[in-house]
């Protein structure tokens, strides 16, 4: 099937050809124009990763360049990712396009010069590949049964939790739901709003631990639902009776804001008016470590700010959940990579890249 381009050729050429007059080739040559913006990719060079520097990685990709090869071996993704339309791609030059869309609030049209594609071609690739890498590590946030996360490692992290201050000594990590602010859509409205914030939004709960890891993140659901539903809806309760336990059967915890009810596992401030002075300082001490997960939140955005643009978050064109995930899949590796402000307050080193894509 011809491009659009070509189409506007041929009835150059017929038009020159006498084979149709003016007037009928200006309406045709209308009609064959596309709504999009006809860039001339063919311009720019193909993309090329050996000849970047590594400077120009960290900016542009998150990563230095022999780091985003050490990634593409984990990932273990194929030699070439391909599209539904049979359109593929190297997994090298597919990763650096997944990874420099989501770096910084572009359009499409914005990575043209930079990897020498049309504007449908870059869409396929991002969309393909991040369903590639949702279908194989979606369940690193989901299951606690990982090597990383060994009874022993659990009583490590609850340790280094209690050296910093906390009053607790079995909490090992630090649960908080999170509100990502999208477009207004068009239907819907009500349902996805957010009371609290103001904003229609969608909304993910997270477990992070004290090596600065996401530990278990379930969403998107909707910007209304309260963060005790959404506990309830994810399961992590009974996974947290079944694996958080120390090597001797103790119970070990997370800890919440007070929205989570109380259970063994799941801990939380003491509430009320009249606080005794002690339980005062249980909260402070456990809010003083709290901030943790908060910084982890702050990291995704800091490293992956296309999603801190919630014009560019259209829900229902976009797979915006599937997105978050995504981008926090790659903030724990570059975490992995480069370690975290979470990790080095606590003062514990996170597993390499192969320990953690297992």
């Amino acid at each position: 099937m011809a491009t659009f381009r070509e189409a506007r050729e041929a009835l150059l050429l017929a038009n020159d050809l006498d084979l149709i007059d003016d007037e009928e080739m200006l309406l045709l040559y209308d009609l064959n124009r596309s709504k999009n913006l006809d860039i001339p990719h063919w311009k720019y060079e193909k993309f090329e990763l050996d000849s970047l520097s590594d400077d120009e990685c960290k900016s542009e990709f998150r990563f230095l360049k022999h780091d985003i090869y050490t990634l593409l071996d984990v990932l273990n993704l194929p030699e070439k990712i391909t599209c539904q339309n049979r359109f593929s791609v190297y997994s090298e030059e597919a990763l650096c396009l997944l990874l420099r869309r989501f770096a910084y609030p572009c359009r499409y049209e914005d990575l043209v010069p930079r990897f020498g594609r049309p504007v449908p071609q870059l869409s396929m690739v991002v969309s393909e590949t991040m369903d590639l890498l949702y279908a194989r590590f979606g369940n690193l946030f989901s299951c606690l049964n990982q090597p990383w996360l060994s009874q022993a490692n659990l009583v490590d992290f609850s340790q280094s939790i209690y050296r910093k201050g906390a009053a607790l000594d079995n909490c090992w990590g630090f649960i908080d739901g999170t509100v990502r602010p999208v477009a207004r859509p068009g239907e819907h409205q009500r349902v996805l709003f957010n009371g609290h914030k103001r904003v229609h939004a969608i909304k993910f709960q997270s477990a992070v631990a004290p090596n600065g890891l996401i530990v278990n993140l379930f969403g998107p659901v909707e910007g209304r639902r309260h963060d005790s539903g959404m506990l309830a809806m994810s399961g992590l309760l009974p996974m947290l009776e079944t694996h958080c336990l120390t090597p001797t059967g103790q119970p070990l915890c997370l800890y919440g804001d007070p929205a989570y009810p109380l259970r063994v596992h799941l801990q939380g401030p003491f509430k009320g008016v009249a606080l005794t002075a002690q339980q005062q300082l249980f909260n402070l001490s456990m809010s003083r470590v709290r901030t943790a997960v908060e910084w982890v939140f702050g990291d995704i955005l800091e490293y992956f700010s296309f999603l801190d643009f919630k014009r560019n978050l259209k829900v229902g064109l976009s797979a915006v959940g599937k997105m978050y995930i995504i981008c926090a899949l790659l903030r724990n590796a570059h975490s992995c990579t480069y370690g975290s402000t979470t990790s080095t307050f606590f003062g514990v080193d996170p597993p390499s890249l192969e320990q953690y894509f297992i």
